[in-house]
């Protein structure tokens, strides 16, 4: 493991991290990058190593890490904030470099529950995994 590179990510995510969507600790310790649609959210990331399991792959914690939170953003931006009540994550693909790109989208939106899906890409478009997922829909206070 480049330990350097793991040390600046993690200081670099004590320095900038917010308690706010796409600012969060763990979004800065990944490096994850935000982009949206209109019905889309679009998480893109570098393939580090010190994201990698003990085989030499992206962890499919990280994985499932990243799936969700394109979905939560994505719902938090078209209707408030939500929690994950289940997820259903299938891995095709291990990746060990290159950068990743995750999108989540609606499957369909509800008022009070909702269900999106996401699919994780490798930088030559082969799908490395993609989940679905229940939400339901938090009170704003």
């Amino acid at each position: 493991m480049d330990k350097a590179a793991a040390t600046v990510a993690f200081e670099r995510a004590l320095a900038r991290h917010q308690p706010a969507f796409g600012q969060f600790f763990l979004a800065q310790l990944l490096g994850l990058e935000f982009d949206y649609t209109d019905d889309r959210c679009i998480v893109s990331f570098e393939l580090k190593d010190f994201l990698f399991n003990p085989q030499g792959s992206l962890h499919g914690g990280i994985v499932a890490t990243v799936m969700d939170i394109s979905m939560g953003h994505l719902l938090r931006r078209c209707q408030g904030p939500g929690a994950t009540l289940e997820m259903k994550t299938q891995y095709l693909k291990a990746v060990r470099q290159g950068r990743m790109t995750c999108t989540g989208q609606f499957i369909r939106q509800g008022h009070g529950i909702s269900f999106l899906q996401s699919t994780l890409v490798d930088d030559t478009g082969d799908i490395v995994a993609y989940a679905t997922s229940t939400w339901k829909r938090l009170k704003t206070p």
